[in-house]
């Protein structure tokens, strides 16, 4: 299967700009609807590698032309950045070196089949010669005459003014532009030669005289280090024309250890990142027991897993964070995984002997991919599932904003459909969101499934997020504020992937497991049963209570959805309605209160029942945790 790499597609800005390289990231490439409400006002800025909180984000060179979207745009969230990543810059096909050009890389679709697509091509226009007005840049001055830069690269000089402790890093490559990787990589005078070149073009500054603009040492300063995006070593899963060696596994290795050298010289520490391929069949050409030592971090390009490049479907999630067995794509030689977060996760740090890795990457290094743009496809029926797993007639249609390529599109493309709680679903064994409107299928990232993978982050000791890319954010940067949420929320108990529907209840005297849990005592209504769609106004019982549902709803456990899809009425014994703070009933123990910490074996009454602390908790109500912090133990 082609995990294809996004393409951003502007091809022509305005008839009268000359638009520059036309480049993209790209990765290795039972449910029920949940509508989002989860808050996504921006957090504080709370930063660490070690503590699972580190921020990055890619900022993509063509933003500025069709899509509008500038440096000045940035300067609203960089409080919560720790890492802006500046893509990309290509490789002198002739030299093997960093260069600066304006050369528009051939548009895709008839760029995926040339494999010269990338051949020569760069954006020097939009790196220093545009020129910005008042409105439009950072500090609200607008470029002059006789600058010895403007572009982009000087509203990141504005940038950083004002934000001191962002770090810009350069990143090198992308999906058009790792053709001559190899090549550069090959040899020791090479790698030499072609780190060199970056250092001193964009570390040192000394941008080629082009336009009025650059020369010796006009962009120093500006960047703090490099990003290193080969997609990918090795492997014949790149862009048409990829030049492959069998010496690429080592040599990457080597290319990071002399970056990391000649870095060093200069006499003050300067970052070192990469993005690293998702798909366990890329990621066994990378020696991932070796390449961290010469890393600050690495981005896991946990993404474009599935996509309409299978034209006509199944249609699938685009970063499935958990396996599925309903999944029904194939999976990867020479093994038998199928795509997946975790599983791509687990294979940097731990190995996979199916696929011969030998793992060891630092996780505290590691940090996940979040993607902010969307993979569609339309003519999709709505099946058993609203769209998920169906066959599709094509990709969804191309969105101008995201350049008219089929199959993708922005969150602010999408007005109607992600803002949408009656089109919004979430799996809870993938942990992933998809977007269904009777037609049009797009997999992507929601508040939801957002919290679930910084849940992720902080369980599994990783780094923090990448997120790619600034380009599709909306106004109102609703997915970015959802992930610095996330990152900046605490996460008390870690619980592994969901396994199955069944769930405990555990009473004073007996354990009983059951697939359905039954209403209780003098219940009227119905029992809840999970594989019963329920519309809002239904009323069920369930643990001695009884329920009203808000919206459409199957599989929602009531009390035990962060969304809150059920109302819950009181005892069936006693009525009632709920209330922030529903007491214990009977010789129940003292009754829960959000605002007291509660060690692991602490006990508390709330709902009529009895709960015990598996962990340390504050503020997380029994029976209403995603992560199960409370045992039931049933009712006083």
């Amino acid at each position: 299967m082609k995990l294809s790499a996004r393409t951003a597609l502007i091809a022509a800005a305005a008839a009268t700009v000359v638009v520059g390289s036309i480049t993209a990231v790209g990765a290795g490439a039972t449910q029920q609807q949940q509508p989002q409400s989860i808050a996504v006002t921006p957090a504080a800025a709370t930063a660490a590698a070690s503590s699972g909180g580190l921020r990055v984000a890619y900022f993509d060179q063509w933003s500025i032309y069709q899509n509008a979207y500038y440096l000045k745009n940035v300067d609203a969230i960089a409080n919560n950045l720790d890492y802006l990543i500046y893509d990309f810059e290509n490789i002198d096909p002739t030299n093997l070196t960093c260069f600066e050009a304006t050369k528009a890389s051939d548009p895709d679709p008839g760029g995926e089949n040339d494999p010269n697509a990338g051949d020569g091509a760069g954006d020097a226009f939009a790196d220093y010669q545009k020129s910005f007005g008042a409105d439009i840049s950072v500090d609200g001055t607008a470029d002059a005459w006789g600058m010895p830069i403007v572009g982009n690269f000087h509203q990141l000089q504005e940038l950083k003014k004002r934000h001191p402790n962002l770090k810009v890093v350069l990143s090198l490559g992308g999906w058009s532009y790792s053709k001559y990787f190899s090549d550069a990589a090959a040899t020791d005078s090479s790698r030499k030669k072609f780190v060199s070149s970056c250092i001193d073009m964009f570390i040192k500054g000394n941008l080629p005289s082009e336009g009025g603009y650059g020369g010796a040492g006009s962009a120093a300063g500006i960047f703090d280090g490099f990003d290193i995006d080969w997609e990918y070593p090795g492997s014949t899963a790149g862009h048409l024309g990829n030049h492959t060696s069998a010496g690429d596994t080592q040599n990457f290795t080597a290319l990071l250890a002399e970056f990391r050298s000649q870095l060093d010289g200069l006499g003050k520490h300067y970052s070192l990142s990469a993005a690293l391929p998702g798909g366990q069949d890329k990621i066994a050409k990378i020696q991932t027991d070796k390449i961290g030592q010469y890393m600050d971090f690495a981005d896991a390009m946990t993404y474009d897993m599935h996509g309409a490049w299978d034209a006509t479907g199944p249609t699938n999630f685009q970063d499935p964070l958990y396996p599925s067995p309903s999944d029904p794509s194939g999976t990867i030689p020479p093994g038998t995984e199928k795509y997946n977060t975790d599983s791509i996760i687990k294979a940097y740090t731990k190995g996979s002997s199916a696929y011969g890795i030998p793992g060891g990457f630092p996780a505290n290094k590691l940090t996940l991919g979040i993607p902010f743009y969307y993979r569609g496809w339309t003519g999709v029926p709505a099946g058993s599932n609203h769209g998920l797993y169906q066959s599709a007639s094509g990709p969804s249609a191309g969105k101008t904003l995201s350049g008219n390529v089929p199959g993708v599109a922005m969150y602010k493309e999408l007005s109607g459909i992600v803002d949408n709680p009656a089109d919004t679903f979430f799996d809870p064994t993938t942990q992933s969101a998809w977007f269904y409107d009777g037609t049009n299928f797009y997999g992507g990232s929601s508040p939801q499934s957002i919290k679930a993978r910084t849940d992720y982050i902080h369980c599994n000791g990783l780094a923090g997020a990448m997120m790619f890319s600034l380009y599709d954010l909306d106004p109102a940067s609703t997915l970015f504020n959802s992930v610095v949420n996330g990152l900046a929320a605490s996460t008390p108990g870690c619980a592994g992937p969901p396994t199955s529907t069944t769930t405990t209840t555990t009473t004073t005297t007996t354990t009983t497991t059951t697939t359905t849990p039954p209403g209780g005592g003098g219940c009227t209504a119905a029992a809840w049963n999970a594989s019963t769609p329920y519309n809002g106004g239904a009323v069920v019982s369930y643990n001695g209570h009884q329920w009203t549902a808000k919206w459409w709803t199957q599989g929602d456990v009531p009390g035990a959805n962060s969304q809150n899809v059920w109302t819950d009425n009181g005892p069936c014994s006693g009525g009632g309605t709920t209330t922030t703070n529903p007491p214990g009933g009977g010789t129940c123990p003292a009754a829960w209160s959000a605002s007291t910490p509660y060690n692991g074996g602490a006990v508390v009454s709330y709902n009529g029942h009895k709960w015990t602390a598996k962990w340390w908790t504050q503020g997380d109500v029994p029976g209403a945790n995603s992560q199960n912090v409370w045992t039931d133990n049933g009712a006083c």
